[in-house]
């Protein structure tokens, strides 16, 4: 199961059209869907999660907790709304791609993927890339 959650007043719009694009995204890679959480929040909400669990006193667009049991994925992924608009200003793109792009990427991370090398962030950025392209269709 996948749900939208919000700490702030942001509201995702066509949340059964990005429930759909998850779920073949994850069926796609080999995965099974469990329980899939997002939580949109603000960026004080994040930097508190950020300090707290993970002792980044930084700034961040995306926290995912993996909480997935083998090829089943279960997780709770936070994203800061607020730093997805800032983002969006600084890659010159549009707020709705930037954050779609942050919204497969938390998956791709529960498939697998990695983005600490840069070899590894260049296959994780093909795979958003790819997947943006299957969202465009369904929409």
């Amino acid at each position: 199961m996948i749900s939208f959650n919000y700490e702030t007043q942001f509201q995702l719009s066509k949340e059964t059209i990005f429930e759909q694009w998850i779920k073949e995204t994850i069926q796609n890679e080999g995965c099974s869907l469990g329980d899939i959480n997002y939580i949109f929040c603000d960026d004080d909400y994040l930097h508190k999660i950020n300090v707290e669990f993970l002792d980044h006193d930084t700034l961040t667009d995306i926290i995912s907790f993996d909480y997935s049991v083998g090829k089943q994925l279960h997780g709770d992924i936070y994203i800061s709304v607020e730093r997805v608009e800032d983002n969006a200003k600084d890659f010159k793109v549009d707020f709705d791609v930037e954050l779609s792009r942050v919204i497969i990427h938390g998956i791709l991370h529960y498939c697998g993927y990695k983005d600490k090398t840069d070899e590894d962030a260049k296959v994780m950025r093909a795979k958003e890339e790819q997947y943006m392209k299957v969202l465009v269709d369904l929409q």
